[in-house]
């Protein structure tokens, strides 16, 4: 209770001396005899330690309360009350020997439930006017307080609270022990049980099965550790996808070691083409897990659950998948509880389309009802769009194809697991001059497929994708069981053709029912309708050993859990699917799913199975379609025509010159939505003019978010073009590239003519030093002039300085370095100070925008050019700008006239361009003197935003004969400009630039200035 709640009547100095007399001095030690002391042993009117009678209590309240009514100041309460409230609080005071409880417990209650106890235990006080009452209540909270902090000086106080602590903790760890006796432990079964599915998962999992390649003297499954190849993500937020040299998305693109991504954020959506290595990383992710006992791993693959029945509740993870142990009940829910989880959930494109908005639903209630797990779901790139799971807080990533230093460490690892280094250094020298051949090996499914059959081969290589995946089956279905001298199995020795003709009709079922796995009876049934075709290859076998030879020996068709089969890989499947369409004429199935991405491989295919007429009528229905993506589908099968009519070859190149080279930065952002096929179809840049080489690459920047390899195969080749927009975009989009990579394949090979490069990260600023000088140099983020100049490896060499949005910029002194920097350009560095330590620089042009300290500008004596966009001290110009400079151009903007006006303008008699930005305060007379009596003063750039809303300020204007170019930036179209042209008599040009979504026509003002050439730049 504050002193001022009793109005200042009531001062420590009364109250203490009456608490010191109501309770017996100290005594020694804990206070631990006998009983604990109460506080009707302390207080001195009770018991054998009276010291203090009831009378004399109540005289110590009667003068407390006389006191306080004689202190200076209206009283508290009617004088007349005096006596019935001094009873009333001795009443009070006297009921601390009836508390049945200590010191420490008086403590722990606090002074104001101690006083609410006392007035309980006194009588009533009816009969007292309301403020005699609420002095009586703030005198006994009061009076409490120091009671209170009398105990707490007691010499046994401090010991008997440590005791009663003591005390206290005893009791209630003996009933936490007594309760945990009591309750079962649900834990300890927990614990084992985690320790046995721990095991299991590392071991069911640390394997990879090499799709029965010809390993003659290897197991067909490697190790984990040995077959598992760190690929890349890439993340690319839907701000980043705007292109052009000047985009300044907040969010750059980002690449990250695909293991790391469950470390960076706890929800990852990954993407992924097929045999991009996207289960493989499940699997190591999970086995990672469980070696590392950090978390719980639970592999979901969506295939096996859809074909299962419903999606299943945690309850019934282990058992959707196949897990022989049976888990305690409500074992996952307590993990996922309590946020142990790694929820793994693989295939979503794997599934029908359909079923993926409940899927969604379905993992949408489960990351709300355990909102603290890790969730990785993995999809084919287009299987859904790119915000799918934005409201769930996933973070989208894209499984980087194979680079160049993937590619050989996976060659490296197969050869030797294959105990085969003889063949890995030629097949390395192939990858590297053989385009076409690079190009396949984008994912580890295809380079294990190359390097099985350079092995088999002898080093002959296959170049086409057809090719590649005849030879693959043919080595597959046939000449390994050959070589091994294997003989018949289950009874059967199926040629090639028998073995295909079953694995085609599987497949074309698989994908006519949109899965990549159908249950083991119904593949029975699909074999046993085929046999009487087959008889004399299979004789008189059943559908069931027929079937089983297949996945025994195949090497294509797998089992991958009971009662379940699928093809080793979605790429097989799709090409053995698109076969079997073609042999029997479904071209009009195949066409009618053009829209669907899924069967974007399958038609692919399927025009290079096609005979010459039916690649005809599928190449013009996808034609007819008419979209961007399937024109460009069209445009992709002819890579694997060999026969077609020169009609239609030339229709489809007609209709995909249309798209390609795009022409516009529109109609590159167009065809971009066809996804990452386009970049195997980009031209270039022999041939090309300057605005198709442009749109080629913005083309093929905006891809880099989901085909960063192949996009910077692109760029790469268009690092020597000389056209000026052309080179702006290869270095405005080196945000979404590895910074080093990007460095050395294009950044470093451009012409830096009129390019100024920009560093955006550290990682960017670190690069400078892999690269030729650059001579022109923009620096954004948080960097002290002293961490700019320590980046540059030859200061010297910087002409052109560019700072942006650095709140650490202080002192400039550092950038003395830059010894040859003729401009400097500082945009929002709020602490930027200390521009004299630069006076001995050769600068000729400096441009401020919102810094810190502009005084230092007066001693720049060499400057040319000055643009200045705040605020500036002082009343007159010559106050702040440098006397000594010969300047020629000058550009005040926002509020850079508020207090100076134009004011000693007059003293730049060199000045030829004046430049008024969109000014705050409007120009007077004497102002427009000053303009007035510059003699070369040739050039007068007035903002719009003058005329609009300071037209004044043009009334003012005297008559400029010397002005001949008038420049009128960010148009409107209502400027009333009648005012200027009567005021500029001399003006030969006038030239007007528009503001964004304004147009317009130059018909308008042409009229106004008969004597000048009139343009109109829309920006």
């Amino acid at each position: 209770m504050e002193p001022a709640v009793l109005g200042g009547k009531l001062a420590s100095s009364l109250v203490a001396p009456l608490v010191k007399k109501l309770f017996v001095t100290d005594g020694p030690g804990a206070g631990l005899v006998d009983r604990p002391v109460r506080l009707t042993r302390l207080v001195s009117f009770r018991g054998e330690q009276r010291t203090l009678g009831e009378k004399e209590v109540r005289g110590l309240a009667g003068r407390l309360v006389s006191d306080s009514l004689d202190s200076p100041g209206e009283p508290p309460f009617p004088r007349d009350e005096e006596t019935a409230v001094a009873d009333a609080l001795a009443a009070r005071l006297l009921a601390l020997g009836d508390l049945d409880m200590d010191d420490v417990q008086a403590v722990r209650l606090g002074h104001g439930e101690l006083a609410r106890r006392l007035r309980c235990g006194a009588a009533a006080t009816t009969g007292l006017s309301s403020d005699a009452r609420y002095f009586l209540d703030s005198a006994t909270e009061w009076a409490c307080l120091h009671i209170l902090e009398f105990f707490t000086r007691r010499s046994t106080f401090v010991a008997r609270t440590l005791v009663a602590q003591t005390r206290d903790q005893a009791e209630l760890i003996a009933k936490v022990d007594e309760l945990i006796t009591r309750v079962p432990r649900p834990d300890a079964r927990d614990t084992d049980f985690e320790r046995r599915y721990l095991r299991y998962v590392a071991d069911r999992h640390n394997h990879l099965t090499i799709y029965g390649l010809d390993l003659r003297d290897s197991p067909d499954r490697w190790p984990l550790e040995v077959a598992y190849l760190t690929l890349e993500a890439t993340a690319v937020s839907v701000s980043e996808r705007d292109t052009g040299p000047d985009a300044q998305g907040p969010d750059r693109a980002r690449r990250l070691p695909a293991d790391e991504t469950l470390d960076r954020e706890p929800r990852v959506l990954l993407r992924g083409d097929a045999g991009s290595g996207k289960t493989t990383l499940v699997q190591w992710l999970a086995v990672t897990a469980a070696r590392e006992g950090t978390r719980i791993p639970y592999i979901l693959p969506l295939r096996t659950l859809a074909r299962t029945g419903p999606l299943p509740s945690p309850a019934g993870f282990l058992s959707a998948v196949g897990c022989p142990l049976p888990p305690p009940e409500g074992w996952t829910d307590r993990v996922l509880a309590a946020g142990r989880a790694l929820v793994l959930v693989d295939g979503l494109d794997e599934i029908p389309e359909p079923d993926r908005h409940a899927t969604r639903d379905w993992l949408s209630s489960l990351i709300h009802a355990y909102p603290d797990n890790r969730w990785l779901l993995t999809t084919r790139p287009t299987a859904v769009r790119a915000d799918w799971l934005s409201r769930e807080g996933f973070w989208e990533l894209s499984l980087a194809p194979m680079g160049r230093a993937e590619v050989a460490t996976f060659v490296h690892r197969w050869h030797q697991a294959a105990d085969a280094p003889e063949y890995e250094q030629r097949l390395l020298d192939s990858l590297r001059t053989k385009r076409d051949l690079s190009r396949l090996v984008t994912n580890p499914l295809m380079c294990g497929l190359i390097c099985a059959l350079h092995r088999e081969r002898r080093g002959y290589l296959p170049t086409g994708r057809k090719e590649l995946y005849d030879a693959a089956l043919s080595m597959l279905l046939t000449r390994r069981d050959l070589e091994r001298g294997m003989g018949a199995v289950e009874g059967l020795d199926m040629d090639e053709e028998t073995q295909l003709e079953l694995l085609m009709r599987l497949a074309y079922a698989m994908v006519l029912s949109a899965r990549t796995e159908m249950a083991l009876e119904a593949a029975e049934r699909i074999v046993e309708r085929a046999l009487p075709s087959l008889a004399p290859a299979v004789g008189r076998k059943d559908a069931s050993t027929v079937l089983r030879a297949l996945l025994l020996r195949s090497g294509v068709l797998r089992r991958p859990s009971e009662g379940v089969v699928d093809f080793v890989h979605r790429t097989f499947q799709d090409y053995l699917a698109a076969r079997y369409a073609v042999e029997e004429g479904h071209l009009d199935v195949l066409t009618s799913h053009a829209d669907d991405s899924r069967w974007e491989d399958v038609i692919r295919m399927a025009v290079a199975h096609a005979r010459p007429r039916e690649r005809v009528l599928m190449l013009r229905e996808l034609l007819s379609m008419d979209t961007p993506r399937l024109t460009m589908l069209a445009l992709a099968c002819l890579e694997h025509t060999t026969a077609l009519d020169p009609v239609v070859r030339t229709e489809v190149g007609q209709q995909a010159a249309e798209l390609i080279p795009p022409r516009t930065t529109d109609a590159a952002r167009s065809l971009a939505e066809a996804g990452p096929l386009v970049l195997e179809l980009l031209p270039g840049p022999e041939g090309l003019a300057a605005e198709e080489a442009l749109g080629v690459t913005v083309t093929a920047s905006i891809l880099a978010g989901t085909e960063s390899d192949g996009a910077l195969t692109v760029l790469r080749r268009f690092r020597s073009h000389p056209d000026l927009d052309v080179r702006r975009q290869l270095v405005g989009t080196w945000h979404r590239f590895d910074p080093g990579e990007y460095a050395d394949d294009v950044l470093d090979h451009l012409d830096r003519d009129d390019l100024i490069v920009d560093c955006e990260s550290p990682a960017q600023l670190a690069a400078l030093s892999r690269m030729r000088p650059w001579s022109r140099l923009g620096v954004s983020g948080p960097y002290r002039a002293a961490d700019i100049a320590d980046a540059v490896p030859e200061p010297a060499a910087v002409v052109e300085l560019t700072l942006r949005e650095s709140p650490l910029l202080s002192d400039v002194a550092a950038l003395r370095r830059f010894t040859s920097l003729n401009r400097l350009t500082s945009h929002l560095c709020p602490g930027m100070s200390g521009l004299d330590r630069l006076a001995p620089l050769p600068l000729t042009e400096l441009a401020l925008d919102a810094i810190g300290d502009v005084a230092g500008v007066r001693e720049l004596s060499s400057l040319t050019l000055l643009s200045l966009s705040q605020e500036l001290p002082g009343t007159n110009l010559t106050q702040v700008l440098p006397t000594a400079a010969p300047l020629s151009f000058l550009f005040l903007g926002h509020h850079s006239t508020d207090r100076t006006g134009l004011r000693g303008l007059g003293h730049w008699t060199a000045l030829r361009t004046l430049s008024l930005g969109p000014l705050t305060t409007e120009l007077t007379a004497d102002d427009w003197r000053e303009v007035a009596s510059l003699p070369g003063l040739t050039h007068l750039y007035v903002n719009a935003r003058i005329i609009r809303d300071l037209p004044a300020s043009i009334d003012r204007m005297p008559e400029l004969p010397g002005v001949e170019v008038l420049a009128v930036p960010a148009m409107e179209g209502t400027e009333h400009l009648a005012a200027l042209a009567s005021r500029l008599p001399g003006l030969r040009s006038v030239e007007l630039w528009t503001r964004d979504g304004h147009s317009p026509p130059a018909s308008d003002f042409q009229p106004l200035f008969p004597g000048a050439e009139v343009t109109l730049d829309e920006r």
